[in-house]
């Protein structure tokens, strides 16, 4: 007989931890993140979970779950029955099952209960995620367990969480939304890619997730948390040309926790500016009243491409790199005078492009 716990869900949670559909037949996707980066093996490892048109029997309808692992390498595996996902609408908590031997409603299990009884699947919570899937074409196969402290949602430490997106998220203006889910936190346990298996304890983590019926038309991102000698220092940044009601505009945001404080650069606070090339080089300046920040990420690597949900479905519409390189500095304004508050560095940066066209570089107006 399973155990099924009350309540595996405590965390300090963000506005948007739950589930947003609403049962309706409208056009509608979610998608999660969780990151662990593995400073010690250069390595990061990026778990994608999704699910379009839940309601059921439409062309789109089915979930999937993308891993981009070790050196960039790419594996993914679809869940085409929407019955067998399951999502809370209060907190983070989600899961998909594909082979199983259980003949029940999907629901959270006790991690051993999911390790003896789903095959293929996963589930993932704040403080939680867990899953296998195996690619029968080449074999190759990526199983995980591991636990997360969350430590920073978006927002200043020990204070009530924001949306990422303001309070206007809450309305069904912006599409998609977007949130960070936890900026900073501690992963441990186990990851087992293709035999080679990760053991880690206290690892950098972070979680995202966005959701809609709409799709952007292009969009770039930035986001790390791990930086030489700066453990108490998270930077998320983005930006995306999407439909506000019934047109479309051009936004980005930086987001920096940094010693328990939050600087955020929002379109309603600061003036905000990117030069993002097709791939290679990603340019962001951002400066309020009182803050200024910079950053620059690069890479030489090729990437790998990634599928995303778009208005044709799941399809590869994004280029990804885990270990990209960041140089950040952050300066303070008094009295007219630049005091710089941090410079920092990385080589486990996540970088990102999407949509199109990518054939020219992409400007802040």
């Amino acid at each position: 007989m399973l155990t099924i716990p009350r309540n595996p869900f405590h965390s300090t949670q963000t506005p948007h931890s739950g589930y947003h559909w609403d049962r309706s037949s409208r056009r509608f996707f979610e998608g999660w993140y969780y990151r662990v980066s593995l400073p010690e093996e250069g390595q990061t490892f990026a778990f994608m979970y999704s699910i379009e048109d839940p309601i059921g029997g439409k062309p789109h309808s089915g979930g999937a779950a993308q891993i981009l692992g070790p050196n960039d390498e790419y594996l993914w595996r679809t869940f085409p029955d929407v019955g067998k996902f399951w999502a809370s609408r209060h907190v983070l908590a989600l899961g998909h099952w594909g082979k199983t031997d259980l003949h029940m409603q999907p629901l959270y299990l006790l991690p051993e209960e999911f390790e003896r009884h789903v095959l293929e699947g996963y589930q993932a919570t704040a403080t939680l995620n867990q899953g296998a899937i195996h690619d029968p074409a080449t074999g190759h196969y990526c199983r995980w367990q591991y636990e997360i402290k969350p430590l920073l949602g978006w927002g200043d430490g020990g204070s009530i969480q924001q949306s990422t997106a303001g309070w206007l998220s809450f309305l069904q203006i912006f599409e998609p939304g977007w949130q960070i889910l936890m900026a900073h936190g501690l992963a441990s346990g186990w990851i087992d890619w293709n035999g080679k298996r990760y053991e880690f304890t206290n690892a950098p983590a972070y979680g995202e997730k966005n959701w809609g019926g709409a799709f952007p038309q292009r969009w770039f991102w930035l986001n790390c948390n791990s930086f030489e000698g700066e453990p108490n220092l998270a930077l998320t940044a983005g930006g995306g040309r999407r439909g506000v009601l019934w047109w479309m505009e051009s936004v980005a945001m930086i987001g920096l926790h940094y010693q328990g404080k939050f600087y955020e650069f929002v379109p309603w606070n600061s003036q905000v500016h990117w030069n993002i090339q097709p791939w290679g080089k990603w340019e962001m300046q951002a400066r309020n009243g009182q803050y200024e920040v910079e950053l620059t990420g690069t890479t030489n690597l090729s990437g790998s491409y990634l599928r995303a949900p778009t208005e044709n479905g799941l399809v590869f519409c994004c280029r990804d790199t885990m270990q990209g390189q960041l140089n950040l500095e952050l300066r303070e304004f008094s009295s007219g005078q630049g005091k710089i508050i941090l410079k920092a560095h990385t080589f486990l940066c996540g970088l990102e492009i999407g949509g199109g066209p990518v054939e020219n570089s992409w400007q802040s107006d």
